[in-house]
């Protein structure tokens, strides 16, 4: 107990020890501070009586500081306040003005694609009628060199037939010249002598024989004439007929090359080998009709004429022009997306990876169709893709169909081009309704506005 008491007491002693010293520090804290914070007494009154509080130096400069504090946290957190009002009112500006700057580009780009959109029907209605021209003007021209060939062999045989008539009349001229001379050698009186009586039948019958030959003779000559000027006329009209063959050929010439140079530079632009491709469709050419064949007309002992030679040329161009044709379904120059879109990413690197196609945004359920001829080799789900298409077509190219919403072929299904293959979606790994796009070629992506830019001149 003893103990214990004696603990109790120096503890008391140690805190009575320390109070006089902080006494005696807030006594001279108080001191210092009484010039610039004297001594304040704040008055109770009240019915009982009369009170004051004593407010010290260091209780007002601790007032003071607390009061300075809060002031300055209300001024700082007012500013915070007012700076996010202002960023914030300034960023729903920025979106709002970003918003209608996009929807001006939108239009313009929509602007822009439907007068591409007329400018391409256009241009498909200038090609479908050069090709009716083109056929119109074949068949005039093989009407032509028919109708050459037949004037030809008539002129041929109007010309054997004026030699056997020049041939007769030299006959006829030689027979008189003979019958004359005869005349005179024997004596016999000609044609207007006087001539005895009992010679009137050798005489009647010269002069029938004479007249005969000279009736012949004008005979002849007048059809030499009949047919040298039959001739002339027919040298004209073959003059004619060139001419007009001519202005035919220049016509066909110029069609062809205003319809095959758009088509020359949509295969060169799309990066591939065109002699390699027409190459390959002309050997496994099956259509109806094959491939035009050249103009064969009889050439013994001679060489093949200006004008077939032209229309050879003409043929040929014609030919190429079908290959292209042909090659031209089976690439994929089509467009997957005919309604309403916009581009939103294109072919290239993006986020560190290659972006390997072209996406095309637009409402969910939008009809996406095939860009070529060919098989269905894939279609379901695919890890990043979703919903995908892949289509096989010629020459080593694939074209793939990512983020479907639905898929509307099966895998070894044969398509055309323009066909419905599936709809516009956000499957797979996708911040929103697009179709992503892709052109392969040997296994390789390639960028798919080569392909879609080199079409939009023909198609």
């Amino acid at each position: 107990m003893r103990a214990e008491g004696n603990g109790a007491h120096a503890k008391r002693d140690g805190v009575n020890r320390y109070e006089p010293v902080m006494n005696r520090l807030i006594h001279r804290l108080n001191h210092s501070l009484e010039r610039n914070f004297p001594e304040q007494r704040v008055f109770l009154r009240s019915d009982e009586g009369t009170r004051f509080v004593i407010v010290t130096p260091l209780t007002q400069v601790t007032g003071w500081f607390v009061s300075a504090a809060f002031v300055a946290w209300a001024i700082i957190a007012t500013a915070v306040l007012m700076m996010d009002s202002i960023g914030s009112g300034s960023i729903r500006d920025q979106a709002m003005r970003d918003q209608v700057f996009y929807e001006d580009r939108l239009q313009k780009l929509a602007a822009e694609r439907d007068s591409s959109a007329r400018e391409a029907l256009a241009a498909q209605s200038r090609f479908a009628q050069a090709m009716d021209r083109i056929s119109a003007m074949q068949s005039e021209l093989l009407a032509s060199e028919q109708a050459r060939v037949e004037f030809e062999t008539g002129l041929t045989a109007i010309q054997k037939k004026l030699g056997t008539a020049v041939v007769a009349r030299d006959e006829a001229r030689a027979m008189l010249d003979t019958v004359l001379a005869e005349a005179r050698e024997t004596g016999a009186p000609l044609p207007g002598d006087d001539v005895p009586t009992g010679a009137d039948a050798s005489v009647a019958f010269l002069t029938n024989a004479l007249e005969t030959t000279a009736a012949e003779r004008d005979a002849q000559a007048a059809e030499a004439a009949e047919a040298e000027e039959f001739a002339e006329n027919l040298i004209f009209e073959q003059r004619l007929r060139d001419e007009r063959n001519d202005q035919i050929f220049r016509q066909l010439e110029d069609a062809v090359t205003v319809s095959l140079e758009p088509l020359d530079k949509m295969f060169e632009a799309s990066g591939m080998s065109t002699n390699e491709i027409l190459d390959t469709v002309k050997r496994g050419y099956s259509g109806q009709g094959g491939p035009l064949m050249p103009l064969v007309i009889s050439t013994k002992d001679s060489e093949i004429d200006a004008d077939t030679a032209r229309a050879n040329e003409i043929l040929d161009a014609l030919d190429r022009m079908n290959l292209y044709r042909i090659a031209a379904e089976k690439l994929p120059f089509g467009m997957p997306v005919k309604s309403s879109f916009r581009y939103t990413s294109g072919f290239g690197m993006r986020w560190g990876r290659l972006h390997a196609g072209t996406d095309m945004a637009g409402p969910v359920g939008s009809p996406i169709y095939a860009s070529a001829d060919g098989v269905v080799v894939e279609a379901g789900w695919v890890s990043g893709y979703g919903r995908l298409i892949k289509i096989k077509h010629e020459f080593g190219v694939e074209t793939r169909y990512g983020h479907l919403s639905a898929i509307k072929v099966s895998k070894g299904q044969r398509v055309s081009r323009g066909e419905r293959i599936g709809d516009m979606g956000n499957s797979g790994r996708s911040t929103g309704p697009h179709l992503h796009y892709e052109i392969r070629v040997g296994g390789n992506p390639i960028d798919p506005m080569i392909y879609i830019k080199a079409a939009r001149n023909v198609f």
